[in-house]
């Protein structure tokens, strides 16, 4: 009977650390169904997101780019267009990503966990909102596909390692 009970109590205890450790998760892909995949997973191990620079023109999303500690990703989509770009606050995070889609990305809305709301694109399409599963989670990389476009948009959450 004691091993039973030993047993149980093992597996209830490693139950519940697996469960506490769950904190990443992902929304998307929101928009089109072209364009080459693009993925940032490895530029999060630079560090958190410092900057991000949005290409818009005046119905799309034509491009991104985003700083990941003090390294920048690959730029992804295509080179007409407006360049805009933003800077976080050190310590500051992306907390909810909104935005609007048709067969491309077409607006984009960032918001921080300082209360800041930095919109780039066209206010046309399908509405979408994205923001983490868990608590205490922000935004550490970006993944879709792009062309001369960005044609979709994927999300993807977790927390920092405690050195960022």
């Amino acid at each position: 009977m004691f091993r039973i009970t030993l047993l149980a109590l093992l597996c209830t205890s490693a139950y519940a650390n697996a469960i506490q450790a769950r904190s990443s998760s992902y929304n998307g892909e929101y928009g089109g169904g072209g364009g080459e995949r693009f993925s940032h997973s490895g530029n999060q191990m630079d560090g958190p997101i410092t900057a991000i620079r949005v290409r818009v023109n005046r119905h799309f999303i034509v491009g991104l780019q985003v700083r990941y500690g003090k390294v920048w990703s690959d730029y992804v989509g295509g080179t007409w267009g407006d360049m805009e770009e933003i800077f976080l606050h050190p310590g500051e995070s992306v907390i909810q990503v909104s935005g609007k889609y048709k067969y491309y990305l077409r607006k984009l809305v960032f918001v921080t966990d300082k209360g800041r709301y930095l919109p780039f694109g066209t206010d046309k399409g399908t509405s979408f909102n994205a923001v983490p599963l868990y608590p205490n989670t922000v935004l550490r990389f970006i993944s879709g596909r792009s062309g001369a476009l960005i044609n979709a948009i994927g999300l993807h959450w977790d927390t920092y390692p405690s050195g960022c």
